[in-house]
């Protein structure tokens, strides 16, 4: 993936560049001397409020992006960092693959509903032969009934 040009994250969503925030710092980590001269973390911010390429989605996936994205904004900004590479070319790539991962995730459509149903008879009865082994085990460590048990 590229680290410039619009981040794609589905066919339905498209991040323009422009929407992007970058910001650079020093990373700690590998790098050797090279570390201390480079700033190769980097911080991707985007903000879904007002932007173009969310109200370009269908009313119902705007709302499950913003519904499942709440708890991950700061100050109304979903921030991804990256520091694990040398480069910050690849902490870019890094960063736009982090964030286009989120985006999927929370456009995501929710999983089917489980089904109830009852246990099966083999389960049950394993439940329940384990409960006698274990009634069994703490038998064995009761004292007589003189010692004050009832």
């Amino acid at each position: 993936m590229a680290a410039e040009g619009p981040l794609v994250v589905t066919a339905d969503l498209m991040v323009d560049a422009e929407e992007l925030r970058w910001r650079f710092s020093r990373a700690s980590g590998p790098g050797g001397q090279g570390v201390n001269t480079t700033d190769s973390r980097v911080e991707l911010s985007w903000t879904p409020e007002g932007s173009a390429s969310v109200g370009r989605l269908p009313p119902a996936l705007q709302e499950r992006l913003t519904a499942r994205l709440a708890g991950r904004l700061v100050q109304g900004a979903l921030v991804v960092v990256a520091s694990e590479h040398r480069a910050q070319l690849r902490n870019r790539e890094a960063a736009r693959d982090r964030l286009a991962a989120q985006l999927r995730h929370a456009l995501a459509p929710p999983p089917p509903r489980r089904r109830a149903t009852r246990p099966t008879r083999g389960s049950v009865e394993r439940r329940l032969q384990g409960k006698r082994v274990r009634s069994g085990v703490k038998a064995g460590r009761r004292r007589g009934r003189d010692a004050g048990w009832s």
